[in-house]
């Protein structure tokens, strides 16, 4: 046979940007061995009439770290076409990590990434069969994966490993503990670390309130370690920064990291509201200054709404607000107790006025309740319309709800990126990169890992705000080289064989779903794709017609794409 897989009839939209042409995609050995005409014959022929033949989707924002060490399927994000992820985002992961600190890394997860603790326990255990970084990357490329992954070396757990308790303390690190982290840094990149990732955002507090390791870190401490990411490319690629914004971490501190040791960076996340309304026009001319200088600064978009479905046992949206300090640092009847005060729902009502300046403006006027308990014809209402019906203000009517059912009850609420006329300028910029699904985290709260259906069927398709060869240009491409994954994100001759065969008149994302399929029994978020016909990895085909295509207990075809030269090992 001259090829294991032909994919015949298709239109193919090769990544580039450039206009899609009719063609045939022949694959031999795992690689693209005939692109456009495929004479010969094949082991297996799949006819792609009417659809579009892509490369898979590259998703640079994720934070699978514990999930893959018991799903290596990676499930959703292969339903809806991504071959590649990059874990380990905002300074995020397991790795390092010493025994005695894993209950502590796992609690942090789950106050900061929405991951379940019951999950991660169950899932990952507490005998661990890794400590060191590279330890964890060999761990990941052991048991195998459904698609594609690399991995940055996070601030958060490096910190943790040198520090112990002291990471999250107020003193800053001494010189020697900034040695030893630094070479850790070194050690990650020598074993294929992506890039170093950190976080200095004001949400990002720890299970006790306080806040996490890495907004500790002064910013001689992260030049350092920025340092020695750069230092420690050995001719395997660039390495990348990933920071996720704060006070003491935003344009400034990243063009002189940029500026200082010639290093990409790449910033979660520039959305619409970050600061007030329109307020994203002054980040993008910052952006296009920073460009022009030949810094290599590009932050991440969004193209759907960040929208948290949360309940006040676990208020996360609101734990950025000084008010809400108290309910990080107390327990479930305490936080009743909390709830119960007319002084902190009078205080709760201004700070979140529909005219306050910040993201929490107004959330009541958009929430819907997305579990009442007591009243299930109240799901899926708004949260102001009932609230109307019974008489009472909206923000009591939610703690009403909550304590009456001890937490069980749940909201839905559009935080940011909400207006969709600024959404629009953020993705038209050619400056910035789609991404922020968080696949991994968060995910009894929100699912955004299906943002690239949503971005070919909402933005491209019904909105006309791009043409399909730019929208699978901004997910394949341009995020693989950003990262540095070389072999990555086109369809070529000689390249790796991810690909994507879609409908683009079906294409899309349905409604989320609430299903119980995490360890522990524990819930998560889903959406279904739509209009995706089948998903290759490395010449596997692993999804067809909406159906796993492998066995999540045989052999897969993912590659640990180790380091920026993306050819996996």
């Amino acid at each position: 046979m001259d090829y294991d897989l032909k994919i015949v009839g298709g239109t193919i939209v090769d990544g580039t940007g450039n206009e899609g042409y009719r063609g045939d995609l022949g694959i031999q050995g795992g690689r693209v061995v005939a692109l456009g005409e495929a004479r010969g014959d094949a082991a297996r022929t799949m006819d792609a009439g009417g659809l579009v033949v892509c490369p898979g989707f590259v998703d640079i924002h994720t934070h699978y770290d514990a999930q893959v060490l018991w799903d290596r399927m990676l499930t959703i994000s292969p339903w809806h076409g991504v071959t590649t992820a990059v874990m380990g985002n905002c300074g995020f992961g397991v790795a390092p990590m010493r025994p005695a600190d894993r209950k502590n890394i796992m609690k942090t997860l789950e106050k900061v990434e929405g991951m379940s603790y019951q999950a991660l326990e169950a899932g990952l255990g507490l005998n661990w069969p890794f400590e060191s970084f590279p330890e964890y990357l060999d761990t990941v490329q052991g048991g195998g994966t459904a698609i594609n992954l690399a991995a940055f070396i996070g601030h958060t757990p490096l910190r943790i490993y040198v520090m112990g308790e002291e990471a999250a303390s107020d003193r800053e690190a001494t010189g020697d503990e900034i040695a030893a982290m630094a070479q850790i840094v070194r050690e990650a990149m020598a074993a294929g670390a992506i890039g170093f990732a950190t976080s200095q955002a004001a949400t990002h507090n720890s299970h006790d309130g306080r806040p996490i390791p890495s907004r500790l870190a002064s910013f001689g401490e992260l030049d350092a370690l920025v340092g020695a990411m750069a230092d420690s490319q050995n001719g395997r690629g660039r390495g990348i920064l990933q920071c996720t914004i704060g006070r003491t971490l935003f344009h400034d501190e990243m063009s002189e990291l940029a500026r200082r040791h010639k290093v990409p960076v790449t910033w979660t996340a520039l959305l619409a509201g970050l600061s007030g309304p329109g307020s994203h026009v002054k980040h993008l001319k910052r952006t296009a200054e920073q460009r022009a200088e030949g810094l290599n600064i590009v932050p991440q978009v969004a193209c759907r709404p960040i929208m948290f479905d949360f309940d006040f046992g676990e208020p996360f949206p609101f734990e950025m607000r000084p008010l809400f300090k108290e309910t990080m640092q107390t327990d479930k009847n305490g936080k009743k107790a909390i709830y119960l005060d007319d002084g902190f729902r009078q205080n709760f009502r201004a700070d979140t006025d529909a005219g306050a300046k910040n993201m929490l403006a107004g959330w009541a006027q958009r929430a819907v309740i997305a579990n009442a308990p007591s009243d299930p014809s109240l799901n899926e209402r708004s949260l102001i319309e009932v609230a109307a019906e019974q008489g009472k203000d909206p923000i009591d009517l939610a703690l009403d709800m909550s304590i009456d059912s001890d937490f069980a009850a749940r909201f839905r609420v559009p935080l940011i990126n909400y207006d969709h006329a600024e959404v629009a300028e953020l993705l038209a910029d050619d400056n910035t990169v789609v991404a922020l699904s968080d696949a991994g985290a968060h995910a009894s709260q929100l699912c955004d890992a299906c943002y690239s259906t949503h971005l070919l069927g909402h933005w491209s398709r019904d909105e006309g705000a791009m043409p399909l060869e730019k929208a699978v240009h901004m997910l394949t491409q341009k995020p693989a080289d950003l990262m540095g994954i070389a072999d990555r994100g086109l369809l070529a001759q000689s390249r790796p064989a991810d690909v994507v065969v879609l409908d683009p008149a079906t294409v899309g994302a349905s409604g989320l779903t609430r299903v119980y399929d995490q360890p522990a029994g524990q819930d998560r978020l889903t959406a279904e794709a739509k209009g995706i016909q089948a998903v290759v990895v490395n010449g596997t085909v692993i999804r067809e017609d909406n159906v796993d295509a492998v066995s999540p207990d045989g052999a897969l075809p993912g590659k640990l794409l180790r380091g920026s030269s993306g050819g996996g090992v």
